[in-house]
């Protein structure tokens, strides 16, 4: 299995590049939103996402760890194949869905291409309680993955879960509050701001 690749991009294309490793060129598939960062010419790193099928050997290119894992979750949706997932990661960050998820935003998710409402609403349904938060992340000594956003949200959440909210209760709440005082705000009044919302 391929996990990353180090090279020099060759060429890029709508919806993939080339990427020169020591003379070989992999044929990799991205998100629009990562190709617009790249250029051809340049050095470049990408994690990568190998999918195996009768007909064919794809790779799929991310430029963070973030992006890779919400590809693979995305997919955990019925209906919900590579395509749909690139097309969703080409219009939203990391970041944008894992809230638009908390927050049960399906308009948001509905922006990117070939995401119909029904999609869009299965999408949120389904991953409420598989992604909470912003990012899935390994914790060390864990069986299964632990879903929690990095930063000041990270910190939030942790803190309203060790005050006994479930995690999806505790992302959606941060999630609001992050909404309110935008992204900048510092942890304590993330805090509040997440509390005062569950008191109403």
């Amino acid at each position: 299995m391929i996990g990353k690749l180090k090279g020099t991009v060759d060429s890029l294309a709508e919806d993939h590049l080339i990427l020169d490793v020591h003379g070989v060129g992999y044929l990799v598939y991205c998100p629009t939103s990562t190709l617009a960062k790249l250029t051809a010419g340049e050095a470049a790193v990408l994690l990568i996402e190998m999918k195996v099928s009768e007909d064919a050997i794809r790779l799929y290119g991310f430029l963070t760890g973030e992006e890779r894992e919400w590809f693979r979750l995305l997919q955990s949706v019925q209906s919900v194949g590579a395509r749909v997932a690139l097309n969703i990661l080409a219009v939203l960050s990391p970041r944008a869905i894992g809230r638009a998820i908390a927050l049960g935003d399906k308009a948001m998710i509905g922006q990117a291409q070939g995401v119909g409402p029904k999609l869009a609403t299965r999408i949120v349904t389904e991953l409420k309680d598989k992604a909470p938060a912003v990012i899935l992340r390994q914790e060390p000594g864990d069986s299964i993955p632990v879903l929690a956003p990095r930063g000041p949200e990270a910190d939030a959440v942790m803190a309203l879960v060790k005050l006994g909210y479930s995690q999806s209760v505790a992302a959606e709440s941060v999630a609001k509050a992050t909404q309110a005082l935008g992204d900048a705000a510092p942890l304590d009044q993330l805090l509040r701001e997440a509390l005062r919302a569950m008191g109403r």
